[in-house]
């Protein structure tokens, strides 16, 4: 048996936007209601977290969970630009106070792809604007919560607006986009750069109030400075979350894949590598933490990614199903950050919940493995706890522990739930 440290966090995140519900003044509600919108469906009522995460947050520790990683929603703690709701911070309170009741550590994330909607119509995520905005949301959260939060995420997936910049490059680049491109993101991202995305956007323009080049979520392609102002949003909350609560531990998650060369593929492994963490790593120094998000692997050859082969087995969101990704992740950010890494997100959209058990064993034991090698790795949180919204996608993925009969909101636990939490608990066979 081979058993975790006592320390050792396991558990499941979720996002605020895809599980809570009714987030009516993010900007995510906006576009999805929006005619012509390229979301497949809304939101609406998500999977009600918002009022059952007492039961969700139950059904995780009765498992044998420790850890549970969560966003809190910008939108509905700051409706209106400058106007804070005391109410949402007492509800979100309640959730860390929960899960202290019952030995679950919380992990928080504070951006976590959704924005306010007003955040939109003032510039978005191009906008220097920005910074000082976020930094007077994480103050009011931090100076309210602090004392209840031992880890905090500033931002989700840092390095998504650059990950989608290179898939758009990809698409105008070709006289026909490669199916393969639909899934190149690891969120449920389907990028059409046809007829319908300029009838989208120009809806968008409507909606927020401004010229539809100007209308910048911070799921979009990104500039430089764009992601110039990203970093300047994490070191504005990390150095105000240290101000208020210096034993916050404080970290940033990365979207990262396990690049393998084929003969030919190294510099385009390099590059990739260079572009997904590294170039970000002066701005981290300060971190206690790094969090590592990983779902697959990338194999580049000569002239870049290929697809993977006929015999590569594909998840349902359409890339491959390749567990062991992570360790060799881990290995990878290990060789360029000394501090503790925090698995944030990894896991996997199937129907049969036997290849979801198989991809949770096989990554733990590779997690395993790493820390026996001296990688210094804390926690490992599941994506997600919960079959939710996937963003563009809606609700036909199925990453969760937990099934949920949306005309009911009855939750019916799988069987993963279980293993995680007997992992979590004893160890992994």
């Amino acid at each position: 048996m081979s058993k975790f440290p006592a320390d050792f966090m396991i558990g499941a995140a979720t996002a605020a936007h895809q599980v809570e519900g009714h987030n009516i003044y993010s900007d995510f509600w906006a576009m999805e209601h929006v005619p012509n919108s390229v979301y497949k469906e809304p939101s609406l009522d998500a999977v009600d977290h918002y009022h059952r995460y007492e039961e969700d947050i139950l059904l995780l520790r009765n498992a044998g969970c420790n850890t549970y990683r969560f966003s809190i929603e910008w939108a509905r703690i700051e409706p209106v630009k400058g106007e804070f709701n005391e109410q949402e911070i007492e509800h979100y309170r309640n959730v860390l106070n929960f899960c202290h009741r019952h030995s679950i550590t919380p992990v928080v994330t504070l951006h976590h792809f959704s924005s306010p909607k007003w955040l939109i119509s003032e510039g978005g995520w191009e906008s220097e604007a920005t910074i000082e905005s976020f930094g007077k949301y994480c103050r009011y959260v931090v100076s309210r919560l602090g004392q209840l939060i031992p880890y905090i995420c500033t931002i989700n997936e840092a390095n998504m607006g650059k990950q989608i910049t290179k898939i758009m490059k990809r698409m105008m680049s070709a006289a026909t986009p490669k199916k393969k491109d639909t899934a190149d993101v690891q969120v449920g991202l389907n990028v059409d750069m046809g007829t319908r995305m300029e009838h989208y956007y120009r809806e968008l323009g409507e909606t927020f109030g401004i010229d539809p080049s100007k209308v910048q979520p911070f799921l979009a392609p990104r500039s430089k400075q764009g992601e110039l102002i990203i970093m300047k949003c994490h070191e504005t909350a990390r150095s105000i979350i240290k101000e208020l609560h210096p034993a916050i531990q404080v970290g940033i998650t990365f979207s990262l894949y396990d690049h393998q060369a084929l003969p030919g593929g190294e510099v385009s492994v390099r590059k990739e590598q260079q572009e997904d963490l590294l170039d970000y790593l002066p701005f981290l120094q300060e971190d206690d933490f790094l969090g590592v998000q990983n779902y697959s692997r990338k194999i580049h050859g000569p002239e870049g990614v290929v697809p993977p082969d006929d015999t590569a087995r594909l998840t349902k969101m359409g890339y491959e199903n390749y567990p062991t990704a992570l360790g060799n992740v881990l290995d990878f950010v290990a060789s360029h950050w000394s501090k503790p890494i925090f698995i944030t997100e990894n896991g996997l959209s199937t129907d049969n919940d036997e290849e979801r058990v198989e991809f949770i064993k096989q990554a733990l034991n590779g997690v395993y493995r790493r820390i026996e090698k001296g990688i210094p790795v804390i926690g490992y949180t599941y994506w997600s706890l919960l079959d939710n919204f996937e963003w563009q996608l809606g609700y036909d993925q199925t990453f969760g522990l937990i099934a949920v009969d949306r005309s009911t909101q009855t939750r019916h636990p799988k069987e993963s739930l279980s293993v995680l939490g007997t992992i979590s608990a004893g160890g992994i066979d």
